[in-house]
């Protein structure tokens, strides 16, 4: 019948996520945070398309979507927090902007679209008992996952929660630190083991002390039986406090290979003066150079909690492998390393695979590739204009021809990023216009030894490209040696009040400066500067348009 309202009830995996302090945020700054959501959601609508989900509600800040899996809901938000995280750091505490999430499987009813039901409503409750970029769960998903993803999980107990009758037993998924490791996470019986462990150490500590003061009572030379119960005492004290509490984790792990053996320790020597050493830096998943957003995530889940054997290589281009459980750390390098060469075989970048890990530290040869200033890209509608690769700068004719087969039909999101002498490096769909910025900026500098800087972003050109004058090189005013010396602070200072428009330099043969700046065309720009600098200087010329040092074409 016409109009008639068609409802299906099934069961499904409900994510519930909002954004901490919304309301705050957007009272400090409106534009920006709406801007930022903006973004932020083309994130998390992304991670949840990827992981065969589906969004069927929004409402401001608040994202409800459903997944055929509770696996696959979990690592969706696993992925989502730890990516979140990552461009959190860009802004200060009060500034970031942080999800909670909560999940459960539950029956709900679908109508058009929408999704309704007691599922839909734990998932929002269980959200609202989730940390501040955290991931709450209710224990039919914990069943679900608890032996399917190598993270561990906190049990939180049966929790009252508003407009649901019965209690709500919740699960808190252990977040990753900032140095590569979980967080903690404390069960009922971890907290019984502690309660435990601080009553033995005070009843040790009290017998102790009773009999200290007996000994200080009678401070001749005391009986033997105190002699003994003072040292037992003193022994106990301190074997309970050199011992760690135990390690606590409701994960199950899968065994360790046939024939893995645990690495040996070597047995302390003393030495009346022990040799300074170098520690080697810890292996982070978020400062990986030159690999995609989604490899980092991978590395953070996958083999940042693996145990030993295990490393990961990568080509300055991205392409990477990395292996986990071997028998031996030579045979995970050798294996890294063979995986990553054929990877590479196939890629149209660099084929040369090096060791960036071996278990948790980093051997990367090679210093931190450089990197320009933020922000790496800046919009500017007045000199933004279509990508030509005719028009590419610095690049040769056949570096024009590559570009022209292979980025300007390629698809979103791309980049290029461009060395001071004409070096490029370009990559097409990216699944984060972010990502394609950072690992081209990696890539290029890497190899071009200095910062590079992003010329085109899709199909549009994100700095001013001259094409009155010919591009010969980037500009840098503080050594520049057209510009008298004693001039260049004050062109330093002048293009860095002008970061919009078409800005020129020219100088005359004293090398004072001239300037046209905040131009709406290159022309216009041209036109001031020379007009500028002929009022204190002869044969003026212009030398700098935009971030080009420039010359007749």
């Amino acid at each position: 019948m016409a109009g008639q309202i068609v409802l299906k009830r099934k069961i499904a995996a409900i994510l519930a996520a909002d954004i901490a302090g919304y309301s705050r945020l957007v009272a400090e700054d409106e534009e920006e945070t709406l801007r930022r959501l903006a973004a932020y959601r083309e994130v998390v609508d992304d991670f949840i398309a990827r992981a065969g989900g589906r969004i069927f509600n929004t409402a401001g800040d608040a994202v409800l979507a459903e997944f055929p899996s509770a696996v696959e809901a979990v690592r969706c938000a696993i992925d989502i927090q730890e990516s979140l995280r990552t461009r959190n750091r860009d802004f200060p505490p009060n500034r970031q902007m942080s999800y909670r999430i909560g999940i459960t499987i539950g029956d709900v009813v679908e109508r058009d679209g929408d999704l309704l039901g007691d599922g839909v409503n734990i998932a929002a409750r269980l959200e609202g008992l989730a940390d501040v970029g955290g991931i709450c769960i209710s224990r039919a998903v914990h069943e679900q996952v608890a032996n399917k993803l190598s993270v561990q999980f906190a049990d939180m107990g049966a929790r009252e929660v508003k407009n649901i009758p019965t209690p709500v037993h919740a699960f808190r998924v252990a977040m990753r630190c900032e140095d590569g490791t979980f967080a903690a996470t404390v069960t009922k019986k971890a907290r019984a083991l502690r309660l435990l462990g601080w009553l033995a150490l005070t009843a040790v500590t009290l017998a102790a002390i009773g009999v200290g003061t007996a000994l200080y009572l009678d401070y001749r030379d005391p009986p033997p039986a105190q002699r003994d119960a003072a040292k037992a005492a003193a022994e106990a004290l301190a074997r309970l406090s050199a011992t760690p509490a135990p390690p606590v984790s409701s994960s199950s792990k899968p065994p360790a290979s046939p024939g893995a053996q645990p690495p040996s320790t070597p047995e302390p020597q003393s030495s009346p003066q022990a040799s300074p050493v170098i520690a080697a830096e810890r292996f982070a998943a978020d400062a990986v150079p030159f690999v995609s957003e989604r490899t980092r995530i991978a590395l953070a889940r996958d083999y940042v909690p693996a145990p030993a054997h295990k490393a990961f290589a990568t080509t300055i281009n991205g392409v990477s492998a990395y292996v986990t459980g071997q028998s031996s750390e030579e045979a995970a390098k050798a294996a890294a390393l063979e995986q990553c060469r054929q990877r590479a075989e196939t890629s149209n970048g660099s084929r040369k695979c090096e060791l960036y890990a071996v278990g948790d530290s980093v051997v990367f040869p090679h210093s931190k590739p450089p990197l320009p200033p933020l922000p790496w890209v800046r919009h500017d509608p007045t000199t933004e204009r279509a990508f030509s690769a005719a028009e590419m700068p610095l690049v040769n004719d056949s570096g024009r021809a590559r570009l022209e087969a292979n980025y300007a039909p390629g698809r979103r999101s791309k980049a290029i990023a461009l060395g001071p002498k004409g070096h490029f490096v370009f990559s097409v769909g990216a699944d984060l216009v972010e990502d394609a910025v950072r690992r081209n900026l990696e890539s290029c500098g890497a190899q071009a030894g200095t910062p590079c800087m992003i010329v085109a972003l899709d199909d549009a050109f994100v700095v001013p490209v001259p094409t009155v004058l010919k591009a010969t090189g980037f500009f840098h005013a503080t050594s520049d040696p057209a510009i008298a010396a004693d001039s260049r602070d004050e062109v330093v200072r002048r293009l860095a009040a002008s970061p919009s428009g078409w800005n020129a330099v020219a100088v005359g043969t004293a090398g004072h400066p001239g300037f046209g700046l905040n131009g709406d065309r290159e022309e216009t720009a041209i036109g001031g500067a020379l007009a500028d600098c002929s009022t204190q200087d002869s044969d003026c010329r212009v030398i700098a348009i935009g971030p080009f040092t420039v010359e007749p074409n």
